[in-house]
């Protein structure tokens, strides 16, 4: 389970990097609504003590319990689904002495059971069984998540799974296939959901894609968004200053409901600025690739995958969360990781890169 470490083989730049991002997040909560943000201080004072914790356990004695995280993770969604709380028309949490988001911690089960499950099977990967299989196992959670329903979430879990699958050496004829399916069905897709009397989508998330490509017509649902957008320019360079109370500003003028979470973005680009954002999404970004270069010196193949994972979760989930703060895509609903407001969000991420620092200690020696 433990072993010893040598320190200097320890990534301190990326817990550094995971703690500037979260603490410019805390104090952009704290401006966009000042009763989150002790409870996001105290998220990530456990998420680093989680992270440093999960750190020094081997991650190969972990993925030996793959298959057990695997069934923990699908009971506890199932929990949801019986159990769970009711907010805002979504049951996506339960209460565990705290309200707790099991949806949050499925996504890092589900990094480390298919880079296990992959490494395993490397050299049958690209056979139908193999690949069939991966997909009925992601089914079972993305439906579970679905039916919560968290639309978003089961987006960029399955697009965090196609980035593991194709890391671990997925045929790029398979892939060609793919795409060749791919690209059709989202325009068929699109053209069934535009006819009146759809029964594909739900009346909520058609209104939210109507809203996206006919804002005009559908103002209604597409406020928020819009007032998201209008807010991120008149932040221009500088933006307006952090805890500002102008009746103007979109917290001020409550424009957006709840801004410390889906939206947080908004906040920051208005306070912020063009360089805030800018600032933001570099770390961000500089946080993936610390996972990939960990990721490239991994010990096997299920370390490089668990890293890639990890990686690919931070970029795709704030790729999204930004492009609808920004109008890009339709509003989904998903937090901006270690920036939103979100307690079992930060803890679980921080426990994803405390993963990722272990296979950075084990990495080849050159």
């Amino acid at each position: 389970m433990f072993r010893q470490y040598k320190l200097r083989d320890y990534r301190f730049s990326l817990i550094i990097l995971v703690i500037s991002l979260s603490a410019l997040g805390i104090m952009i909560i704290g401006s966009a609504q000042s009763s989150s943000q002790n409870r996001q201080l105290y998220g990530l004072i456990l998420g680093i003590g989680v992270m440093i914790f999960v750190s020094l356990i081997d991650y190969s004695w972990m993925l030996s319990f793959s298959w057990l995280m695997y069934l923990v993770g699908a009971g506890l969604l199932v929990a949801v689904l019986i159990f769970g709380e009711n907010v805002n028309n979504a049951t996506r949490w339960i209460r565990i002495g705290v309200q707790f988001q099991p949806s949050d911690l499925v996504k890092i089960i589900l990094i480390l059971f298919f880079s296990s499950y992959f490494s395993e099977r490397e050299d049958n990967l690209n056979t139908f069984r193999t690949i069939i299989t991966s997909l009925v196992l992601l089914g079972v959670p993305l439906f579970l998540i679905y039916k919560e329903p968290d639309l978003s979430t089961a987006i960029v879990t399955a697009m965090t799974f196609c980035a593991i699958i194709f890391a671990a050496g997925l045929s790029f004829k398979i892939i060609l296939g793919i795409l060749m399916v791919l690209i059709p069905g989202v325009v068929i897709f699109f053209s069934v959901i535009l006819r009146p009397g759809q029964t594909l989508l739900k009346e909520y998330q058609l209104s939210r894609i109507m809203a996206w490509l006919r804002p005009t017509e559908f103002a209604q649902q597409a406020y928020q968004q819009q007032n998201s957008i209008i807010a991120i320019g008149s932040g221009q360079l500088y933006g307006k200053g952090l805890n500002n109370n102008m009746v103007s500003s979109v917290k001020g003028g409550n424009f957006i409901a709840e801004p410390q979470t889906d939206f947080i973005f908004a906040v920051a680009g208005e306070e912020l600025g063009f360089l805030g954002c800018c600032l933001i999404i570099l770390l961000e970004f500089l946080i993936a690739v610390e996972c990939i270069r960990i990721g490239r010196r991994a010990k096997d193949l299920a370390g490089s995958l668990i890293c890639c994972g990890m990686a690919s979760l931070i970029m795709l989930q704030s790729f999204v969360n930004i492009s609808v703060t920004t109008g890009l895509m339709p509003n989904t609903g998903i937090t901006l990781p270690f920036v939103s407001y979100g307690v079992t969000s930060l803890i679980t991420l921080c426990m994803g890169i405390g993963v990722v620092i272990n296979v950075g200690l084990q990495s080849r020696k050159y």
